[in-house]
């Protein structure tokens, strides 16, 4: 029995909610089978097939018009019951979402049906268990947490016997412990006092707690790595290919100390090339089942924090064993390609490979070097011939991608600069260099190739896929730039480079930026999965990822794979087994990516507003990133640092919002604040404790403050004090 058989069953032979056992017995099931029965129906109910009622009766949630799922809260206050597509999210109003906070599994009983269903909370299936990051705040009679997380919209009562040393002003872990009326407080314990707000590291230790992003790696963990690591020349070596004798390098970041991919691409004797991607064979160390592998999974993947770096690995393997560095023997799983002299590839095969690395480039200095032609003294011959056949075939493969429809989302990245302390020095915006684009488009081959090598023998695969974008989401995505005066056409059969096109063809306005993030946001997310539909927005029909297995679960899975593709011998009941894990792994992965994502722009956000807190008064041009009805937010380019001005500061006439047209109106003197317009504004106010920013217009500003002041050049005036010495810090 499987999971549609038994809910078949359930619709068919019962008429109301029983108990489990009442329900057993309507079934006809046998005693031995029972255990079974139980552990499907639990299944069944955790996917919100089946819903739990008071008493323990088990009832089908369709027929009590119920569904159970993840609960989402916005900032606004608004939530949403998350559903697997193509089944909408349900809306859920301020006034309906109960006791439920973001990430609880809630049950959600609908008030309404149809393209956008609404319903209301009626009961917390389970406690997301989350910590509550926030500052403790104690009043005469009661103490209480502010939270951080703004999804978070109640305050959390501490009991005095529950703080736990904590004092006021300190920025504390919190856990809920009692909530269940939602016209009072929430009930909860301090777990941890991190610090004050302002201490070195709390920031991004905050960030840290927020989305229980592990900080440390257990002891089993630790000492399984240093035992691999003191045995790694012993290990793997027997039946490799040994390349260690050609020219391969590695181009990385200058601070990267984890080195995953090394690259070597040599011309052949038809005008082709062949191109080697030799990837750190992490899963020669990492067994299945051990404990650097648990805990591996658990975490899904490395995060990148401003200043730190949470690895997948320990140090040990991330650092040394597993990274190609310069002058090393290192074990790798290479992928060679051969294409022709237009840049398309012609054949391929994989093996495991002993290398040595040439030599260690960073972007910066490969980029100096395919710009000038002047090879560094670090940097030998052989190596400088090789990167400029790998920058003519980069080169090739970039346009031949794009004539295919791959699209190219050239979005602004911050580049934040620290001290020892983790004081933000400078911001700047992160340069995209041919260099980037030389080892993106060597990684996209090798990805590829290995998605094809498993389509070739028919064997299972996690794919890295893309699903084609949501047919209302694009529709509303082609109005809204209609009113920004750009035609976007939608149809039932889009093709990606529709989008490329339409992308170019706005690349030159204001607000292009803008429209990419639209554009970005209207579209599937990418996940891991073993069902193959395609990467829609590289336009792949055949796509995985291979090429990072030191920070990203789901290569090392891929490796696991490919090498067992090789071997050609497969257990028994392995294609259900392994069905099983690749399904797991997929939802898992494509979980603890997001959780990263969000957790690294949270960070950059803070340290993007502390950059800020000593630019009171400065004026900066900016563009209208977003309007709301209570005002608009201004992004401060180079930096990407973004802004409110709020409508009350606008004092020269009343304004409408028109959310249609995406801007605010001025009722009187028809002044318009659109999306993408270049505003000059004037920083008013830096809350460091909730990252926020209040801007207010420069001309405004400076008409109330000082009338007859000529206007000057943006980022240039600031505050006078201190004897009239600017208190402005001079970036380093």
């Amino acid at each position: 029995m499987d999971h549609s058989t038994l809910l078949a069953a359930i619709r068919k032979n019962t008429d109301h909610p029983m108990k489990l056992k009442e329900l057993s017995r309507a079934l006809g099931i046998a005693e031995g089978e029972y255990s079974r029965f139980r552990k499907l129906v639990k299944e069944l109910i955790d996917r919100g097939d089946l819903v739990r009622l008071k008493r323990g009766r088990i009832g089908l949630a369709a027929e009590l018009n119920v569904l159970v799922g993840e609960f989402q809260m916005t900032k606004s206050g608004l939530g949403f019951l998350l559903r697997e597509p193509p089944d909408p999210d349900v809306r859920i109003p301020p006034f309906a979402t109960g006791t439920a906070l973001d990430k609880d599994t809630v049950m959600v009983r609908l008030t309404r049906s149809g393209e956008q269903p609404t319903g209301e909370v009626i009961r917390v299936v389970e406690r997301s268990e989350r910590n509550i990051v926030g500052v403790l705040r104690r009043r005469r009679h009661y103490v209480y947490v502010e939270p951080d997380n703004p999804r978070i919209h109640r305050d959390i009562y501490i009991p005095d016997a529950e703080l736990h040393g904590a004092r006021d002003g300190d920025k504390v872990v919190a856990q809920l412990a009692e909530w269940d009326d939602p016209h009072l407080q929430p009930i909860g314990t301090i777990c941890e006092r991190l610090g004050r707000p302002h201490d070195p590291g709390v920031d991004m230790l905050s960030v840290i707690k927020s989305f229980d992003l592990p900080e440390s790696f257990p002891d089993v963990v630790l000492n399984e790595a240093e035992l691999l690591a003191a045995k790694a020349n012993r290990m793997g070596r027997r039946g490799r290919i040994d390349c260690r004798s050609d020219i391969v390098y590695t181009i990385d970041p200058a601070d990267a100390k984890d080195h995953d991919d090394a690259i070597s691409v040599t011309r052949s004797e038809n005008g082709g090339f062949r191109l080697a991607v030799h990837i750190a064979d992490v899963a020669t160390f990492v067994k299945p089942g051990s404990a650097l592998d648990k805990e591996a999974y658990r975490r899904g993947n490395s995060v990148y924090l401003p200043g730190t770096v949470i690895p997948m690995l320990p140090e040990a393997l991330s650092n040394d064993v597993c990274s190609l560095r310069p002058d090393r023997d290192r074990l790798a799983h290479t992928v060679w390609i051969d294409f022709d002299a237009r840049g398309i590839a012609r054949s391929w095969e994989t093996g495991d490979t002993i290398i040595r690395s040439a030599a260690k480039l960073s972007y910066e200095e490969a980029q100096a070097f395919l710009e000038s032609g002047q090879r560094p003294d670090t940097v030998s011959a052989e190596v400088a011939e090789n990167l400029r056949a790998a920058q003519e075939l980069a080169r090739l493969l970039t346009q031949q991608r794009f004539n295919d429809g791959s699209l190219d989302f050239d979005l602004p990245e911050s580049q934040i600069i620290l001290d020892d302390d983790g004081t933000v020095i400078d911001l700047r915006r992160k340069p995209r260099l041919e260099a980037h684009r030389l080892i993106e488009e060597c990684m996209l081959a090798a990805n590829r190739a290995v998605a094809l090598e498993a389509k070739k023998h028919r064997r299972l695969m996690l794919y890295r896929v893309h699903d084609k974008p949501d047919h209302e989401k694009l529709e509303a995505f082609a109005y809204m730039v209609k009113r920004l005066g750009h035609h976007f056409p939608v149809s039932k059969s889009i093709h990606p480079r529709q989008f490329g096109d339409f992308l170019q063809s706005i690349k030159d306005q204001p607000e292009s930026d803008f429209i990419n993030e639209l554009m970005l946001r209207s579209m599937q997310k990418a996940v891991y999965q073993r069902d193959n539909i395609g990467h829609f927005g590289l336009a792949f029909p055949h796509y995985t990822h291979f090429t990072s297995p030191i920070r990203r679960y789901p290569d090392l899975i891929v490796h696991r794979l490919l090498r067992q593709m090789r071997a050609n011998r497969y257990p028994k009941n392995y294609t259900e087994e392994t069905s099983a894990m690749l399904d797991q792994v997929g939802r898992w992965c494509s979980e603890t990516e997001r959780v990263a994502e969000t957790a690294e722009r949270q960070a950059i956000k803070i340290k993007q507003v502390q950059y800020m807190r000593d630019k009171v008064g400065e004026v900066f041009d900016g563009v209208i990133s977003g309007v709301q009805p209570y005002g608009f937010f201004v992004r401060l380019d180079p930096w990407g640092v973004e802004g409110m001005v709020r409508i009350s500061a606008i004092d020269d006439d009343y304004y409408v919002h028109e959310e249609e047209n995406y801007r605010l109106v001025g009722t009187r003197r028809r002044r318009v604040f659109r999306l993408g317009d270049t505003v000059r504004v004037q920083v008013m106010r830096v809350d460091i404790d909730h990252h926020e920013i209040d801007f207010a217009l420069d001309d405004l500003a400076r008409a109330e403050s000082t009338p007859s002041q000529p206007a000057v050049p943006a980022a240039r005036r600031g505050p006078k004090r201190n004897g009239g010495r600017s208190t402005r810090r001079r970036k380093k």
